[in-house]
């Protein structure tokens, strides 16, 4: 555990109730004896966790990987291909990670989810972003568990914002049991092609006043269950027909098309207080002439995301092992890329230690300024202090989790949407 775990530990002991005793203080104390007033970092908590980080530590926090497996302290067969002889919890301290996103894989039952996410929040330096893909319909990561609420398009078929806000906290909630604090939902794609092989109905439809309406009250259900939502494909992934896992898609709106088209979603999903959101592997040659994606473009990401749309939180990329980012400039330099673009949360690296020591190499050497690896370790942190993360370590209970994970009424809930 890195010095800020033990920081946290000692604190939590520190407030423990311990008796009654009066202590009578001095009449008139000297002046010299004042306890001096806290300076900020002592008084904030996010910068007080930023004060104690190493570079090192601070280039960890930037990443959230796939671990492999069922188990924190178990070896996996993929685990050992991508991490040689390393549990998920020893990779997790090796590169004193930020977060680690669930996939199938590493589910089997609620008590063994449970365990595994908080054996790996033990693990780490600080509490972990622990995120999964539970957009509900076909992208559903953990439906082995939860229950098969319906997917963006059949909630958009109800036009009614109430369903969009009820199934985005009932997700939200037996997520937030599991140990799960962090979902990169909902899609605020505006679904404009209908040839579009990575979309599709995982979008609210193809009007964007329509869309903006269903994302900003599955933003709002997130927000009521306490777990984190992702706006996604920023800056739209609606009108293209490759799919940006196998190729990389050019979408030729104008700046004033996007503004109509895809903006709107999320410009909903900021106005109605999401935390996150998630870049896009997409060229708009309109918007950034460079021909890089979104995910590697500072035009997009700091110049409209951040300036124009006024955008305060987290920005992920989408998974950087994805065809459509990592084949023009290799798994180290796309890192380093996307966190120069402006992006805080580097998702799934196809190669972990290859990107982690990218960053690093980058930050020590100027090239990632201190500044700027600040701005994004603050951000992230920020994120984990408005979720009660740096308070104290998230423990998920098992017995608790066994009464929301399809839950009678929950079931009820998903049954009731045509």
């Amino acid at each position: 555990m890195g010095t800020t775990g033990i920081l946290v530990i000692a604190l939590a002991a520190c407030s423990g109730g311990g008796g009654s005793a009066t202590v009578v203080p001095p009449a008139q104390p000297p002046a010299s004896s004042a306890v001096p007033s806290s300076t900020p970092a002592q008084a904030d908590p996010v910068k007080r966790a930023l004060s104690e980080l190493s570079v090192q530590e601070k280039v960890g926090q930037l990443f959230m990987p796939v671990l492999y497996g069922t188990a924190a302290d178990s070896v996996s067969g993929e685990n050992q291909a991508r991490y040689g002889a390393q549990t998920p919890a020893k990779v997790i301290d090796r590169y004193h990670l930020g977060g680690v996103i669930l996939f199938p894989a590493n589910v089997k039952s609620v008590d063994q989810v449970v365990k595994l996410n908080n054996d790996m929040q033990k693990a780490a330096d600080l509490p972990l972003l622990i995120a999964t893909d539970q957009e509900n319909g076909p992208v559903s990561r953990m439906s082995a568990l939860m229950t098969p609420f319906p997917g963006a398009a059949r909630i958009a078929a109800t036009k009614d914002v109430k369903v969009s806000r009820a199934v985005a906290r009932a997700t939200g909630e037996e997520l937030r049991a599991l140990g799960v604090n962090l979902d990169f939902a909902p899609v605020a794609d505006v679904n404009i092609d209908p040839r579009n092989p990575v979309i599709g109905e995982r979008a609210f439809g193809d009007r964007p006043a329509e869309v903006s309406r269903m994302v900003a009250a599955a933003v709002k259900g997130f927000n009521d269950a306490g777990v984190i939502a992702t706006a996604k494909h920023f800056p739209g992934h609606g009108d293209t027909h490759v799919d940006s896992h196998t190729g990389l898609p050019v979408i030729d709106h104008t700046r004033a098309q996007w503004k109509r088209l895809d903006a709107p979603p999320f410009k909903a999903a900021i106005g109605a207080g999401v935390e996150a959101i998630m870049s896009a592997h997409i060229v708009f040659p309109k918007l950034d002439p460079s021909g890089d994606p979104a995910t590697l473009s500072k035009p997009i990401l700091t110049g409209l995301l951040r300036q124009e749309l006024g955008f305060k939180g987290v920005i992920s990329t989408d998974a950087l092992n994805m065809a459509g980012v990592r084949e023009k400039y290799g798994d180290g330099e796309v890192a380093v890329r996307a966190v120069l673009a402006g992006a805080d949360l580097l998702l799934m690296p196809y190669d972990l230690p290859k990107a982690y020591n990218a960053v690093l190499a980058a930050a020590k050497s100027g090239r990632i300024s201190e500044q700027r690896l600040d701005q994004s370790v603050t951000r992230l942190l920020k994120l984990k202090q408005a979720r009660g993360l740096l308070a104290e370590p998230p423990v998920a209970s098992v017995k608790e989790a066994a009464k929301v994970v399809r839950s009678p009424a929950h079931r009820k809930l998903a049954a009731s949407v045509p």
